[in-house]
């Protein structure tokens, strides 16, 4: 007979949305939303529905594989541990242990994903990773300007006298507050979207203002221009709570507003609007990821933050710059998990060009990789020079539920468990405050084992098996440790399925920042105006333009976490070159026709689909597909790093594209 649990998402998501999980016979049957939750509310996306289809997928691995000879072989437990971890000993002994890449992304939110740096600190350290592909350039931006990223509760949404969604279709990405957003608009908030694609976040806006891709930095500075000219700028906070704006008005005295709309493609009128609305506040802007994905990523983010503040909406009931919410993960205990004064010797690559790292570090060179939580060969950018580095290793152990593209490259792939599979806590630091808790319900397939297992029976071989003589529930309860004095414990959690974390609902409240000076601080504008424009535009590269004419996007899929749920749809997954209305006019391109996208790093060939509302030369193809369905994208993407060195270029990227007879 079936029952139901309670359970939560374990998906890197905005929403961390709360579940109900259906076993019957050891088996999960059934995903749904838990009713009770008090943001998601019963409502859940698709992908969250196919975690019952990727637990129970016949194309889940179920034993330990060692390629040998160019095929994988299975192999035992004790065979595979004991060979790896002679092969990190050896290597540890003859280079160092900096001759080991810990490769790690973020596909899963349980805490205890966290292990794997608690046991390569207790090793001694490895070659890491900081940034990130996903948001590390919008991240830096805030802790330059704010001192920290943070963003207002989702009820705060509800003093807003508008809001502003800026490069974030919510209705994909974030279902929960787009249904925020239409109980928001009801109760008289006005509501305005800018970005490059008419999405369905647009459709239900007041106001849709279409914006040359790369270019929201060089609009924010427009805005801020009008919001002084019109003189409704907050000067109480400008002259008590920051610093640096007058350097940043020496660069907007340095471009006309006329030559601001004639780059970014947006009339001036309606940037005197969004400027009038920023002045009567309170105004609340939701940032999107993907604008901070270009050269100038960063200074695009400072820039938005700018007109907040200098419109006076930071630390107000309904405003705020609303990118990241990192006070919530800040509520437990990490340091005690993952042991980072354990680390004897230490190196970074930044996580966009580790690939390139890879091909190039000396003293030690890389010799052997562990990927976990992650798929770089179809999420690096420029995969080609991705898929040279991994390949060059003389060793390469994947831990992952499915052979992906990156695991096809492993001399050794470790089956770990899945959602469901055992116990952990979740939550986000991207939308909402509470933390959920997932309960095991059923056994991992095979002799697939968690991570912490792996882990430990590693450390074991290795001899700081004492660093992992903890229970499962002994990890959590270290984790969640600070939250005892304000009443959340493991048991509760348990019980009550979810809580609610110590957060301030309206950050920065007080106007006492985190940055060394204690004030918001303005974005300096080192190099004028040009530092506000992309890499790959014809105000930079005209020669690059010329040849290649498109702005390509790779937008996040509608049915698959990245690259994890393709595999699992219905349908088989294609190639889609979404293309705007101009550029299949230019090209005599229809729906279902086939094309090819190129540009100096790769080509990509698919079918096309017209956008009917896009900005002119715009084309997306969603990011993640593998290999094995014609994708990925990021054989056209560059690999460069944000202009703060913390984030991605993937959006700054030009391509061209013809028909295929």
């Amino acid at each position: 007979m079936a029952e139901v649990f309670h359970s939560a998402c374990p998906l890197n998501c905005w929403d961390s949305c709360g579940l109900k999980v259906e076993v019957e016979g050891g088996k999960v049957t059934k995903v749904e939303g838990d009713e009770e939750h008090p943001i998601t509310k019963g409502k859940i996306c698709g992908r969250g529905r196919m975690l019952e289809q990727r637990v129970n997928s016949p194309e889940r691995l179920r034993y330990p594989l060692k390629r040998v000879n160019g095929s994988f072989e299975r192999i035992s437990w004790e065979d595979a541990l004991d060979e790896i971890a002679a092969e990190m000993k050896r290597y540890k002994q003859q280079y160092g242990s900096l001759s080991i890449l810990h490769s790690h992304d973020y596909a899963n939110a349980g805490f205890l994903t966290n292990l794997d740096s608690r046991f390569f600190n207790c090793f001694g350290g490895v070659t890491e990773l900081i940034g990130s592909i996903c948001w590390g350039a919008g991240i830096e931006a805030q802790c330059q300007d704010f001192g920290d990223a943070y963003s207002h509760a989702p009820g705060e949404l509800f003093e807003s006298r508008s809001i502003i969604v800026w490069g974030r279709n919510v209705a994909r990405t974030n279902m929960h507050l787009y249904e925020t957003l239409i109980e928001a608009k009801g109760r008289g908030a006005k509501l305005v979207v800018i970005d490059p694609i008419a999405n369905a976040t647009a459709k239900i806006a007041d106001e849709y203002i279409t914006v040359k891709p790369g270019f929201d930095g060089l609009l924010a500075a427009g805005i801020l221009k009008e919001l002084l000219r019109l003189h409704l700028e907050d000067k109480k906070f400008l002259s008590e709570c920051s610093q640096g704006f007058e350097e940043l008005r020496k660069l907007l005295e340095s471009i006309t507003l006329e030559s601001i709309s004639n780059m970014t493609e947006v009339p001036q009128k309606s940037i005197t609007m969004l400027a009038k609305l920023y002045g009567n506040r309170p105004v609340s802007t939701l940032i999107g990821l993907g604008m901070q994905r270009y050269h100038n990523g960063g200074s695009t983010i400072r820039m938005i933050d700018a007109v907040v503040a200098a419109s006076g909406n930071v630390g107000i009931a309904g405003g705020g710059a609303n990118y990241a919410n990192r006070q919530v993960g800040q509520s437990f205990h990490y340091e005690g998990i993952t042991l980072p004064h354990r680390k004897k010797a230490h190196r970074t690559f930044t996580m966009m060009k580790q690939a390139e790292m890879m091909l190039q570090a000396k003293d030690p060179e890389i010799k052997m990789a562990f990927v976990t939580c992650g798929n770089p060969l179809t999420q690096l950018p420029n995969s080609s020079r991705a898929e040279k580095a991994f390949s060059s290793l003389e060793m390469l152990v994947v831990a992952d539920s499915f052979l992906t593209d990156t695991a096809k490259l492993a001399h050794y792939v470790l089956p770990i468990a899945a959602a469901f599979e055992t116990e952990d806590i979740y939550y986000s630091s991207m939308y909402h405050h509470y933390v959920n808790h997932g309960p095991k319900l059923v056994n991992p397939p095979g002799e697939a084992k968690t991570d912490a297992w792996i882990w430990g029976e590693l450390a074991k071989r290795l001899g700081f098996e004492n660093d992992f003589s903890f229970s499962r529930e002994e990890l959590i309860k270290m984790g969640v440790g600070p939250l005892q004095k304000r009443g959340i414990s493991l048991e509760r959690l348990r019980q009550e399925k979810f809580a609610e974390l110590p957060v301030d609902r309206v950050p920065w409240h007080d106007h006492e920042f985190k940055t060394e000076s204690g004030k918001f601080e303005f974005y300096q504008g080192e190099g004028g105006a040009e530092s506000l424009l992309p890499n790959e535009t014809k105000w930079r590269e005209e020669s690059i333009a010329t040849m290649y004419p498109y702005n390509l996007l790779s937008i996040h899929p509608m049915r698959s976490n990245h690259s994890q749920h393709y595999h699992l749809l219905p349908q088989l997954p294609y190639v889609k070159v979404e293309i705007s209305v101009d550029i299949a006019a230019k090209k005599d391109i229809k729906d279902g026709d086939s094309v090819r996208v190129w540009n100096s790093r790769g080509e990509l060939e698919g079918i096309a689909s017209i956008l009917k509302q896009a900005h002119p030369n715009t084309i997306n193809i969603d990011e993640g597909l593998s290999r094995r369905f014609g994708g990925t994208v990021n054989v056209l993407t560059p690999d460069l790093e944000s202009d703060n060195g913390m984030g991605s270029t993937l959006y700054d990227c030009l391509v061209n594209l013809e028909k295929i007879c």
